[in-house]
């Protein structure tokens, strides 16, 4: 059977209508949408608009920009810096906020768990550059904030509709997975490669899960060239476009070949997940 791509498209809360550009100017719809938990007024609306995705027959993935610590919510505080030692330490107000925003983000996904809707879970992303709060202290403390919040949802909230997704940088590195006893699907990114299909990248995260869990390209400013992808090996298992400016500058006529390509997978393609999933619920 031939291996095909997941289309993916991250939407905005505060752009354009990253879906409805898409089905204006290609005709089809993705068949994954990206939400993100990054600011508390926003939050409701994209677990509703999961949910929402997923009764049309669509994929909802969320991510989370995690506020550092101490430094407030939101995509400016998450590039900031916490100790990561003291969430984990009573008594320390990183670790009163820290746990408090746990337990307010699985608040949410419980309404989605609630609600029998899966979710492409995937927190701490870009995991490996010096960035984001929750790499600049290295592999070791990412690992354990990784498994902290692992265990709290799976083992503590119960919550079994969460699929666990690592994103690395452009240049994954093993020393920073968590384990496959935490990791359902691995990946990567980057930026400003045009139609690549980054054959290189997706080869990197294969020395480091081999075969055992799909490789997806979870971000990205330009959808991978499939049929490159297919000739070189690196058929990802999806690819999520990044939202406003990044979609608007993808040339129209490659978004419309894309969408239509017989190796890419759209929404009207997805099979009936919505009873499939309801009868293992059961």
């Amino acid at each position: 059977m031939e291996k095909r791509i997941l289309s993916g498209q991250m939407s905005s809360s505060w752009g354009i209508d990253e879906i409805k550009y898409i089905q204006e100017n290609t005709g089809k719809l993705p068949a994954i949408n990206g939400f993100d938990f990054i600011t508390e007024r926003d939050n409701q609306n994209e677990v509703k608009g999961a949910i929402d995705w997923w009764k049309s027959g669509g994929i909802p993935t969320i991510m989370w920009h995690m506020g550092a610590p101490g430094n407030g919510e939101g995509y400016e505080s998450s590039k900031k810096s916490s100790d990561i030692d003291k969430c984990f330490m009573k008594g320390t107000k990183e670790y009163e906020i820290f746990w408090s925003e746990l337990k307010r983000k699985g608040d949410l996904l419980e309404q989605l768990q609630r609600a029998n809707v899966p979710v492409l879970w995937r927190p701490f992303h870009e995991l490996n550059g010096n960035w984001f709060w929750w790499g600049k202290q290295g592999p070791e403390k990412f690992k354990k904030l990784w498994i902290a919040m692992y265990d709290y949802y799976t083992r503590t909230r119960k919550l079994n509709n969460l699929i666990w997704v690592l994103c690395y940088t452009g240049k994954p590195e093993a020393i920073w997975y968590p384990g496959d006893a935490y990791v359902d699907i691995a990946g990567t990114d980057t930026y400003g490669v045009v139609y690549s299909p980054q054959t290189g990248m997706f080869k990197e995260v294969k020395q480091i899960i081999g075969d055992r869990i799909p490789i997806a390209y979870h971000e990205c400013g330009t959808p991978p060239n499939p049929d490159k992808c297919l000739a070189e090996g690196s058929m990802w298992s999806w690819w999520m476009e990044w939202h406003t400016s990044h979609l608007t500058k993808v040339d129209k006529e490659y978004l419309k070949r894309i969408y239509s390509h017989h190796l890419v997978i759209t929404k009207d393609e997805v099979p009936n997940i919505v009873e499939v999933y309801s009868k293992i619920r059961r």
